[in-house]
């Protein structure tokens, strides 16, 4: 987060989003597996924030992202103790960040990559994506006779896309939330949000539509799966559909359940599988 040559140094500008992104600590702690791991990571909303619960081989990383205008650290230390599993491996740790980007992920002859060009919360995890995609960028667009300000301008133009699609998508599942049972709930579900938001939102709303955009990583199932999650349902939907009855819907959708639970009939569990391929004894 210091940014010593993009900020301190070069006084590149910071485009803040709490605004629409209004949480801006963490805590989190190490706890010990009770149980086999579970295949895949929780996210649960809380009073003031989400939780995320992440099973490893040999420990569980436990944490919550919460806003600090609605709930203290205490608050939110007592919060996640109370809805954690195992004992504590290490003791609980704040974290404190801004949720943004710089207007310029290149200036001059500094490119800032990871925490030094902008953070997006955890949401979905693509802290490490953003890295990758800069060092790619980076890459490809490195200087072989002199820096050229076109360079400079395109990489900017794809940083700045990839981070605002990414950012949009993060909101979404704020602002579509359908809770009203807390002060922080209610901030974001009335929030005014971007306008490439509110188009997407719109869209689908109106008929069912999901487009893809160029640097957008969420493709059109997760866009989907998250808007028919929070309870938005397309008032219209292509006639092609009308080609298939509602009984010839259910029939089909039946026969391919019923594949996918003779496949999984078949399959080992999450803890068999790591067991045979990919196990650990560290901690």
């Amino acid at each position: 987060f210091v940014s010593l040559l993009m900020d301190k140094t070069l006084g590149t500008d910071f485009e803040d989003w709490t605004h629409w992104l209004p949480c801006d600590r963490a805590i989190a702690v190490q706890t010990t597996a009770v149980s086999d791991p579970i295949p895949y990571t929780r996210s649960i909303a809380r009073e003031s924030g989400w939780q995320w619960r992440i099973p490893l081989q040999t420990r569980v990383g436990n944490g919550l992202v919460y806003c600090s205008e609605f709930m203290s650290d205490d608050e939110a230390r007592d919060t996640l103790l109370a809805n954690i599993e195992g004992e504590l491996i290490t003791e609980p740790r704040v974290l404190r960040f801004r949720t943004g980007q710089r207007v310029k992920h290149w200036n001059r002859n500094c490119v800032a990559l990871g925490l030094a060009a902008g953070f997006l919360e955890p949401l979905e995890s693509t802290s490490i994506h953003l890295i990758q995609r800069g060092v790619i960028r980076l890459l490809q667009m490195f200087p072989y006779g002199g820096i050229v300000e076109s360079d400079r301008t395109e990489f900017n133009r794809q940083m700045d896309a990839e981070f605002r699609f990414i950012r949009d998508f993060i909101i979404m599942h704020y602002h579509v939330t359908e809770r009203t049972d807390s002060e922080f709930w209610r901030r974001c579900r009335n929030m005014d949000i971007p306008d490439d938001l509110k188009h997407r939102l719109d869209l689908f709303r109106d008929s069912g539509r999901v487009f893809e955009a160029e640097f957008d990583i969420f493709r059109e199932n997760s866009w989907t799966q998250v808007m028919l999650g929070q309870g938005i349902e397309p008032q219209s939907y292509h006639p092609i559909v009308d080609m298939m009855s509602e009984q010839e819907l259910r029939q089909f959708m039946q026969i391919q359940g019923q594949k996918v639970d003779r496949v999984l009939q078949q399959l080992p569990t999450h803890q068999e599988f790591i067991d045979r391929y990919c196990p650990t004894t560290a901690g």
